[in-house]
């Protein structure tokens, strides 16, 4: 049995009231919920599932809905799928730097030992095993001295990202495993009044997690634009076009990228710097912790269908350089993705094949495919 809950509502302080009171009143037979694939009110779920509504003891009703077990649990969900996208994006970046012709030595380990951060050395550790091998890359000086930043700096931008998801998750599991109900009552029998209930903790978390995720998109969206633009694509076809100036090949889907980080950018607003106050003025400093961690889940799904259309475009510009000039794993990644989405060969109804590679990238994050990989 699955109690409905509106997802707006929550000022993430004194708990997640409004939503948490929703979840309760299934228990109590009351509200509405979901129940084997039907909606229906509560107490006729109960009924049919044999359960009788709890009947609530002292405290037990504040314990429920005081409490940041909303932000905390659309949090968990949306590091999960965030952790595993920024996985993802390296072997979709490695191959569009094969597709550009993408010099290697801004890989090196040493520039990276020289810096210091271990997730910047992660990612370009990554990107040179991804990248072994490859005839398609290019060394300093053969074909020009530096790449755009969007190519050269992948290590230094996924990996800030990277090491701003390990905080969320230290953050997450903190609270997964507290006590945020008040008052708390302790093992002698002293009754405390606190702040548990505050969510502010979480609330920077995802306000954290939603920039990390959205500069992942940003800087995909810019290498999408070097894919298709035929002034930088080192002479791929214009928009990867079959038929250039009869067919508009991945133009419009550049545009949907754009569209879908200038979302991001919005939603990436901090919302742990907002409050307003609340019962009486009594609660007069609120985190916003929910919202900050709807609008982090937002920003991983419009991160997601960026990547996917990067994706698609470097499948196919891969292929106009010679599939067997790949390095063994990108070759690997690119036969994999391939039974998602086929070549374009004439224009087609493209948000279909964005939202079929967005689903695939999803259904990975669920099964923490990558990962493992990545990680080997």
């Amino acid at each position: 049995i699955h109690p409905i809950v509106p997802q707006q509502g929550s000022l993430g302080a004194s708990g997640d009231l409004a939503p948490l009171a929703h979840l309760a009143l299934a228990l109590a037979g009351e509200g509405e919920a979901m129940y084997q694939g039907r909606r229906m009110p509560a107490a006729q779920a109960l009924s049919q599932a044999g359960i009788s509504p709890l009947s609530l003891q002292e405290k037990e009703g504040l314990a429920l809905i005081n409490g940041t077990q909303v932000m905390t649990a659309v949090g968990a969900l949306a590091y999960l799928e965030a952790e595993q996208l920024a996985y993802d994006s390296e072997w979709i970046a490695a191959l569009t730097i094969e597709a550009l012709y993408g010099i290697v030595d801004a890989f090196d380990a040493r520039i990276h030992a020289a810096r210091g951060f271990s997730e910047q050395a992660e990612v370009a550790e990554r990107l040179r095993r991804y990248l072994a091998g490859s005839q398609l890359t290019t060394r300093q000086g053969e074909r020009r001295v530096q790449d755009a930043y969007s190519i050269r700096c992948l290590p230094q931008v996924h990996g800030a990202s990277l090491r701003a998801l390990r905080y969320v998750k230290e953050t997450i599991e903190i609270e997964m495993n507290a006590a945020t109900d008040n008052p708390l009552i302790f093992a002698d029998g002293t009754v405390l009044s606190g702040g548990n209930f505050h969510g502010q903790p979480v609330a920077i978390a995802m306000d954290l997690l939603k920039i990390a995720v959205a500069e992942l998109a940003n800087i995909s969206e810019r290498r999408i634009e070097r894919l298709v633009n035929p002034q930088l694509s080192e002479g791929l076809p214009p928009f990867l076009s079959p038929q250039p100036g009869l067919q508009s090949g991945a133009m419009i889907m550049q545009y949907v990228a754009a569209s879908l980080v200038s979302e991001n950018k919005t939603l990436a607003h901090p919302a742990s710097v907002d409050s307003i106050p609340s019962s009486a003025n009594q609660e007069d400093h609120v985190s916003m912790g929910t919202t900050a961690a709807r609008h982090a889940y937002m920003i991983v799904q419009n991160a997601r269908k960026v990547l996917a259309i990067e994706l698609i475009c470097a499948l196919q510009a891969v292929e106009a350089r010679g599939i067997e000039r790949m390095a063994p794993s990108t070759r690997q990644f690119y036969h994999k993705a391939r039974r998602i989405v086929s070549s374009i060969t004439a224009d087609r109804v493209f948000s279909d094949d964005i939202e079929a590679v967005a689903a695939w990238l999803s259904e990975r994050a669920n099964h923490h495919f990558l990962r493992d990989e990545a990680k080997a």
